[in-house]
């Protein structure tokens, strides 16, 4: 199964798998996974994250990022399997994933990109999407690129090279009557 490629170039490489896990369930990896609700520290305050979230991986890979210390829960095989699958596709190894529980269009993820040194200087991000259809928006660090797209149920994006370096990512809110979405990022993070 070739990808599309949405972007190649020095700023980084853009791979898209429309339907590569169309036939699994949102509602199975929902019941899979042991969902938290993590805080985070902005202006003076401590808020709740607006989604709920879960770190599965290898015993060593600990991950942090938001001020967010991720000990690995073990690998349950719902998401193994998963892994497997998308270690195929990509050509690439992960030792972990972050999985984002997004419960309808008011819970979204702002501008970032996955820069943290412990993913090293040109990390493999793996994306994959179970449910609702969201809007991904990616703009330039550096210059005035934007791009938009939908990702659907049973999508794998591939984030890759240059593109934490050079890009921010967002899964913003929306208005629209949007239900169940789950996210989940494969990583391979450093020990």
């Amino acid at each position: 199964m070739n990808p599309e490629v949405l972007l190649d170039d020095k700023s980084g490489r853009l791979l898209f798998w429309p339907d590569a896990f169309k036939n699994l369930a949102v509602t199975d990896c929902d019941h899979a996974i042991s969902w938290r609700q993590d805080t985070i520290r902005m202006f003076g305050r401590t808020l709740p994250l607006p989604r709920l979230t879960a770190w599965y991986g290898d015993p060593d890979a600990v991950y942090v990022y938001s001020g967010i210390r991720n000990e690995p829960s073990p690998w349950v095989a719902d998401l193994q399997a998963i892994k497997n699958r998308v270690t195929e596709l990509t050509g690439s190894r992960y030792n972990s994933v972050l999985a984002n529980r997004y419960a309808d269009g008011s819970q979204s993820m702002s501008w970032h990109a996955d820069d943290e040194a412990a993913l090293g200087p040109e990390p493999n991000i793996a994306s994959v999407s179970l449910g609702a259809t969201r809007r991904f928006l990616l703009k330039g660090k550096h210059d005035d690129r934007r791009l938009e797209l939908g990702l659907p149920h049973g999508s794998l994006l591939l984030m890759a090279g240059h593109l934490q370096e050079e890009w921010l990512h967002a899964l913003p809110r929306t208005r629209k009557p949007v239900g169940l979405r789950i996210n989940l990022t494969f990583r391979l993070v450093q020990p």
